[in-house]
C-alpha cells in the first residue's frame, strides 16, 4: 500500500514551508478574527452569505466539556468560499436551523464528525453530505490523525492548539481564543481535498464516502442503560451492596450536575464515588475522612443518611 505520509506530498502545498524547512505557523485568519454572531439580524446575514456560497462548508464547535453538565456547543465556526469565517454565538442564536437549512444541499467537512454532530443537531444544524478529515486520515493510514497533525503532515502548516480545552461558555470569550476558533475552519476544505485525491490514489475513496454517508444517516444515539456503569473503576466492585451505593452516588451526581449545568466530575469524581462505595461508611464523619469527600459534599443533598 502506497504509504500515506510520502504519497500525499503529491497534493500537498508545498509553498507552506518555513525557510528553516519546517511547516509554518498559522497565525491568523485570513480576513481577521470574524466578529460573533450574537442576535437575530447578524445571523440571518450570515445565513444568506452562507447560502450564496460555494463549495463545501468547513464547520467545527466548541464545547465546554469538564466544565458544563452536558455536551451542548458554546460556538459554532464556519467557513466557505464566497462567505468567508463566521463565529456564532449559540447562547444568543439558539436555533441555527435556518442555517442548517440554507446548507442542507452542501457538503460539511468536518474534523471527528462524529463529536460535533450530536451538538449540531441541538441546535438545528444535521448534514445530508458531510466529509469527515479525521476518518479520511484513519482510512488513508495516516499514524497521527487529530486535526494539528493532519494539517502539519498534509499542508505544510501548524495549528496553535493551547485552547483546545478551555471553558467556552465563559463570555465574552477572549480575543486568543475567537482566533483559535477561526482557524480551526481557515483550512479545513484545502485538508479535505488533499485527502480526497489521497483517497483516490489509494483507490479508498468510495470506501471513505460510504462511511461519510453511513454517519450522516446514523439516528441520534440511543439513551445509555445504565450509565453509572461506566464509572472509572467499577470493575473493582463485586458486592452487590456496594454496586448499589455506586449506583446512588452516581445518580444523585448526576441530578446535582445538571441542576447547576456543571461537569459531574466538578461535584464529585469517580475515584470518590469508588473509594466510598468500597469503605462504606456508616456516617458523615466517616465519609469527610474519605478522599475526596467533605464539609461541602455532606449534609442536604450529600447526607450519606
Amino acid at each position: 500500500m502506497t504509504d500515506a505520509r510520502e504519497a500525499i506530498s503529491d497534493t500537498a502545498d508545498t509553498s507552506n514551508v518555513s525557510e528553516s524547512g519546517g511547516p509554518v505557523p498559522l497565525l491568523d485568519p485570513r480576513e481577521g478574527i470574524p466578529p460573533v454572531v450574537a442576535d437575530a439580524d447578524a445571523f440571518a446575514e450570515i445565513v444568506t452569505r452562507f447560502a450564496a456560497g460555494t463549495g463545501p462548508v468547513a464547520i467545527d464547535a466548541e464545547r465546554a466539556s469538564g466544565y458544563r453538565y452536558g455536551q451542548r456547543a458554546y460556538l459554532v465556526q464556519l467557513r466557505r468560499e464566497g462567505a468567508g469565517s463566521t463565529l456564532i454565538d449559540p447562547v444568543g442564536c439558539p436555533d441555527l436551523s435556518e442555517l442548517g437549512a440554507a446548507l442542507a444541499d452542501t457538503e460539511w467537512v468536518l474534523h471527528a464528525a462524529t463529536q460535533d454532530l450530536p451538538c449540531l443537531a441541538e441546535l438545528g444544524m444535521r448534514p445530508t453530505v458531510l466529509f469527515d478529515t479525521e476518518l479520511a486520515g484513519r482510512i488513508a493510514g495516516f499514524p497521527r490523525v487529530g486535526l494539528g497533525p493532519m494539517v502539519e503532515s498534509v499542508l505544510g502548516l501548524t495549528l496553535e492548539k493551547g485552547h483546545s480545552a478551555v471553558d467556552w461558555s465563559t463570555r465574552p470569550l477572549p480575543e486568543p481564543w475567537l482566533r483559535y476558533a477561526a482557524l480551526d475552519v481557515e483550512v479545513l476544505v484545502d485538508l479535505r481535498d488533499a485527502l480526497e485525491a489521497e483517497l483516490a490514489a489509494q483507490g479508498k475513496l468510495e470506501w471513505a464516502l460510504q462511511e461519510f454517508a453511513a454517519i450522516a444517516a446514523a439516528p441520534p444515539a440511543s439513551p445509555r442503560v445504565d450509565p453509572w456503569r461506566r464509572t472509572s473503576g467499577v470493575h473493582k466492585i463485586r458486592r452487590r451492596r456496594q454496586l448499589a451505593a455506586v449506583r446512588e452516588l452516581w445518580q444523585l451526581r448526576d441530578k446535582v450536575a445538571r441542576e447547576r449545568d456543571v461537569s459531574p466530575g466538578r461535584i464529585l469524581s469517580d475515584a470518590a464515588i469508588i473509594s466510598a462505595a468500597t469503605a462504606m461508611p456508616l456516617n458523615t464523619a466517616a465519609l469527610q475522612a474519605l478522599a475526596g469527600f467533605g464539609p461541602g459534599c455532606t449534609g442536604g443533598r450529600w447526607s450519606s443518611g
